[in-house]
C-alpha cells in the first residue's frame, strides 16, 4: 500500500483514498488524473474494500480503457480482463448481449457503425421514394441520433413543425426497420439499455448490489441519458446506492456539438450530496508563464468551479505573439520556427500546429510541402485528400480532360442524379467493347442528343443530365480566371448546395472555399496559372509521402482532435475574431464560452514553448479580408507575452500602401507591436472634404433598423466602402457606409 500511494501529491492523495463518499474531482490539465483514477481503482482492490468485479469504470475512448486496464495490472497481481472497464457503448453493448431476451433483442443483433447506419437510413428513403436532396440521409441520422441521446423515442419527440414531423416519420420507419432486422446503432445501445435497466427493477438491483464503486473518466463530456444512466446504475436515493467517482475539468468542456452537457456537474453535486469537491492544480506538464495565461484566458468565463493551475518548474519562456501580414506571412513565420526549433534537437514529432478549422490546413500544408518537412495530419487528412475536395478536383479534371475514367466515376452520380449500378456496369462494357474511355461510352449511349440536351436544357437526370452537366461547364469555363473557373464548378455541379444541406457540412463548404484561395494563391504565384497546370499542383502536394507513425514529422491537427496530447512546442495559428472564437459562435448564447475554453485546451497542450499567430489579411473565398486580433489575445496579461513583429519591412509598407488605396490607413502601432491592439481608420469623400468620418474595426456602432454592433470587417474604396457590421440582435450585415447612416458609439 504504501509504494502505491507513494509520490502521489497532497490533493491526488486525499481523492484516492477517500472513504466511501461519491466525489467530483476536477481534474485540470496535466494535473494527473489518469493516475489518480487508476490508483483509486487499485486503492479500492487493494485495501479490501470491493473485489475487481465490483468496479465499473467508465471511459470515453476504447484507448483510455486499454490504458487504465493496464496500469491497473501493472499496479496490482490481478488479471484485468473481466473487470468492467469500458466505454458507455462498450459496457452497454455488454449489458445487453448479457440480457437480450429482456432488451426485445435477438441473440444475434447487429451493431451499425456511423456508415452502416448511413446506408440504411439512404434505403428506406429509397423504398419511400424520397428525394435525398430535399432530405439528406446525414440530417435524418443526426435527428434520429440527437433524440436517443436526449433519451426519446418517436413516440416522445414533440412536432413543432412540418419538418419535425416529416423526421419523426422517418424515425418512426427507420425504428420499425431496424428492430424487423435486428439491427442496433450506437446511440441506441445506451437508449435500448437504460429502458432495459429502467422497466426491470429486479436486473437493476442486481447490478447495483453488484457495481459499489462507479468511476467516470473525463465527466465534463457526458451528455444527458449517459447521466441518467449513471445515476440509475448508481442508485441514486436508494438505500444501497453506490458511491460515484467523477473525474473532469469544466473548464475543457469542448464537446456540446456531439451533445456534451456541462451542467450535469453542478447536478452531479446536488443529486449526490458531494460535500467537498477535491481540485487537482498541479500541473505536471507546462511551465509556469503558459499556465498563468491559461488562467487568465479563462477566468473571463462565468459559472465555472474555478481552480488555478500552478507548476513547480519555473516561470519558464514568454508566449510569443507573432503579428503576420498575411496568412502566407504567417504560414513562413511557423515555418522558419520550427527549422529554428528542429536545428536546436527538438523532434518534429514533439511540435503541432493547432488551428481552429480544417480549411486553414491548406496554407500551412503548402508551406510545409515547400520547405520539405516532414508532417503528418492528426485524427484527419491533408487538404488535398480529404472527400469534398476530391469531388471538386474530379469535377475539374472532367472540365480539362473529359475522357479521366477515374474522376469519372468518382463523381458521376455524386452528388446523386439517379445513375445506378447497372448503368455503370453498362457504360464499362460499353467502353471496353469500343476500347474507348467512358466518357466516350456516356456520350454515345446518350443517343447523340448531348448537343441539344446542351442547348436547349432538357436533360433534368440520369445519364444525360451528366453529360449535359460537364459540357455546359465545359463551355462556360473556357475564358474564366481560374479561380471564377472552380466557382462555377462548385455551384453548378450542386456540391455545395450538397454539403449545404448536411447538418455537418460546414466544415465541408469551409474546404471548398479553401479550394477557391488556393486557386487564388496559385495563380500569383506560378508561371503557367491554367486548370491542367493547377490540377498537376494538387496531385503533387496531395501525392507528398504522408509520414508513417515511426517518422519524425510535426503534428498538424484541430483543436479539437489535440484535446489530451501535449507537445514541447504548441503553434496556435488563425488568433481573429470570426476564425477563432468562430463566427458561428455568435449564435449560440454559450457559444463564446465553449470558444474559451478551446483556446484553453489549445494553450494547455504546451510544455515548454507556445506561440500564438494571427494575420491581418487572410484570403477567404477567394478574396482578401482583413482581421482584428483575437479578442483571446487581449485577455492574456501583457507582462506573460512577448510580441514578435514581421522581419519584412517592405510587406509591412505594402500592406499599409494597399490599404490607403482603398481608403484605409492602418496605425502601424495600432497594430499592437507591443500592447496587441489593432485600429483600423477609413476616409469617406462624399460630397465633401467636410463630410469624412472616421471609423475602426472593433468600433461599437448603432443603426437605426438594427441596433447595436461592432464593426467586424470591410470592402471597397471610396464612396464603395462596406463594413460588415456583428448586431447584437440582427446577426452579421454588409452595409454600404455611404447610405447606411450607422452611429458611432
Amino acid at each position: 500500500m504504501i509504494s502505491l500511494l507513494s509520490g502521489l501529491n497532497p490533493e491526488q492523495l486525499e481523492a484516492v483514498t477517500l472513504p466511501y463518499q461519491s466525489s467530483l474531482i476536477l481534474a485540470g490539465a496535466g494535473s494527473g488524473k489518469t493516475r489518480v483514477l487508476t490508483t483509486r481503482i487499485a486503492y479500492l482492490i487493494q485495501s479490501g474494500q470491493v473485489s475487481p468485479n465490483g468496479i465499473l469504470a467508465v471511459t470515453f475512448t476504447n484507448k483510455a480503457a486499454r490504458e487504465m486496464m493496464a496500469r491497473i495490472a501493472a499496479m496490482l497481481p490481478i488479471n484485468t480482463r473481466g473487470m468492467w472497464i469500458g466505454t458507455f457503448h462498450g459496457l452497454c453493448h455488454r449489458m445487453l448481449r448479457a440480457h437480450y431476451q429482456d432488451a426485445g433483442l435477438p441473440q444475434t443483433f447487429l451493431i451499425l457503425d456511423i456508415g452502416d447506419q448511413q446506408a440504411v437510413i439512404k434505403r428506406l428513403l429509397k423504398d419511400l421514394s424520397v428525394d435525398e436532396k430535399v432530405f439528406p440521409p446525414r440530417q435524418i441520422q443526426w435527428f434520429i441520433n440527437h433524440a436517443k441521446e436526449e433519451g426519446l423515442r418517436a413516440s416522445q419527440v414533440e412536432a413543432h413543425d412540418n419538418f419535425t414531423r416529416r423526421m419523426l416519420e422517418f424515425y418512426r420507419v427507420y425504428e420499425t426497420l431496424c428492430m424487423r432486422e435486428g439491427m442496433v446503432d450506437f446511440a441506441e445501445l445506451l437508449l435500448r439499455c437504460y429502458e432495459l435497466l429502467t422497466r426491470n427493477e429486479i436486473l437493476c438491483n442486481h447490478y447495483r448490489d453488484r457495481f459499489r464503486h462507479i468511476l467516470v473518466d473525463e465527466f465534463q463530456d457526458t451528455n444527458r441519458l449517459q447521466y441518467r444512466w449513471l445515476k440509475l446504475l448508481a442508485g441514486g436515493d436508494a438505500p444501497k446506492s453506490a458511491v460515484v467517482f467523477a473525474v473532469g475539468d469544466d473548464d475543457q468542456s469542448i464537446y456540446a456539438f456531439r451533445g456534451a452537457h456541462t451542467g450535469n456537474m453542478q447536478e452531479l453535486e446536488y443529486d449526490f450530496a458531494i460535500e467537498k469537491i477535491i481540485k487537482l492544480e498541479q500541473n505536471y506538464r507546462s511551465h509556469g508563464n503558459i499556465l498563468e495565461a491559461a488562467n487568465a484566458l479563462i477566468e473571463h468565463n462565468r459559472g465555472r468551479f474555478g481552480k488555478n493551475l500552478w507548476t513547480s518548474e519555473g516561470h519558464g519562456e514568454p508566449v510569443r505573439v507573432y503579428n503576420a501580414v498575411t496568412d502566407f506571412d504567417e504560414a513562413a513565420f511557423i515555418v522558419d520556427e520550427i527549422k529554428a526549433l528542429h536545428a536546436e534537437g527538438v523532434a518534429l514529432s514533439e511540435i503541432a500546429l493547432l488551428y481552429r478549422s480544417n480549411a486553414q490546413s491548406r496554407v500551412l500544408e503548402h508551406s510545409l510541402f515547400n520547405a520539405s518537412l516532414s508532417y503528418r495530419v492528426y485524427g484527419g487528412m491533408r487538404f488535398f485528400e480529404r472527400q469534398e475536395i476530391k469531388h471538386a478536383l474530379a469535377y475539374l479534371r472532367l472540365i480539362a480532360h473529359p475522357d479521366d475514367d477515374h474522376a469519372l466515376l468518382r463523381v458521376i452520380n455524386f452528388p446523386p442524379r439517379g445513375i445506378g449500378a447497372r448503368t455503370l456496369e453498362q457504360l464499362q462494357d460499353e467502353a471496353k467493347l469500343h476500347q474507348t474511355s467512358l466518357w466516350a461510352a456516356a456520350f454515345s449511349k446518350g443517343g447523340g442528343e448531348t448537343t441539344a440536351l446542351v442547348d436547349e436544357g432538357r436533360a433534368k437526370k440520369g445519364l444525360p443530365s451528366f453529360i449535359n452537366l460537364i459540357m455546359t461547364m465545359q463551355r462556360a469555363c473556357v475564358n474564366l480566371p481560374l479561380p471564377e473557373t472552380i466557382r462555377y464548378m462548385l455551384t453548378h455541379s450542386g456540391l455545395l448546395s450538397h454539403y449545404g444541406l448536411e447538418r455537418d457540412g460546414a466544415e465541408r463548404l469551409e474546404n471548398l472555399n479553401e479550394l477557391i484561395n488556393a486557386a487564388t494563391s496559385f495563380v500569383h504565384e506560378a508561371e503557367d496559372d491554367s486548370l491542367v497546370a493547377f490540377l498537376s499542383h494538387a496531385s503533387l502536394e496531395g501525392g507528398e509521402h504522408q509520414a508513417d507513425h515511426h517518422e519524425d514529422a510535426l503534428q498538424l491537427m484541430t483543436v479539437h482532435a489535440a484535446k489530451g496530447l501535449e507537445f514541447h512546442t504548441v503553434f496556435l495559428s488563425g488568433l481573429e475574431e470570426g476564425l477563432f472564437p468562430h463566427g458561428n459562435s455568435r449564435d449560440d448564447i454559450n457559444g463564446l464560452e465553449e470558444e474559451r475554453r478551446l483556446m484553453y485546451v489549445a494553450m494547455t497542450r504546451a510544455r515548454r514553448r507556445l506561440y500564438l499567430s494571427f494575420s491581418q489579411s487572410r484570403m477567404l473565398h477567394g478574396q482578401t479580408h482583413y482581421n482584428i486580433a483575437s479578442r483571446f489575445i487581449n485577455e492574456i496579461p501583457d507582462h506573460l507575452l512577448k510580441w514578435l513583429q514581421p522581419q519584412s519591412k517592405v510587406n509591412s509598407e505594402s500592406f499599409q500602401s494597399v490599404n490607403e488605396q482603398a481608403g484605409f490607413t492602418f496605425g502601424r502601432n495600432a497594430w499592437g507591436q507591443s500592447a496587441g491592439k489593432e485600429t483600423v481608420q477609413e476616409r469617406v469623400t462624399a460630397d465633401s472634404a467636410e463630410q469624412s468620418s472616421r471609423w475602426r474595426i472593433g468600433q461599437n456602432v448603432s443603426h437605426a433598423k438594427f441596433g447595436t454592433g461592432v464593426i467586424i470587417n470591410y470592402q471597397g474604396q471610396g464612396s464603395d466602402i462596406r463594413v460588415q457590421v456583428q448586431f447584437n440582435r440582427a446577426g452579421t450585415k454588409w452595409l454600404l457606409l455611404e447610405y447606411a447612416k450607422l452611429t458611432p458609439l
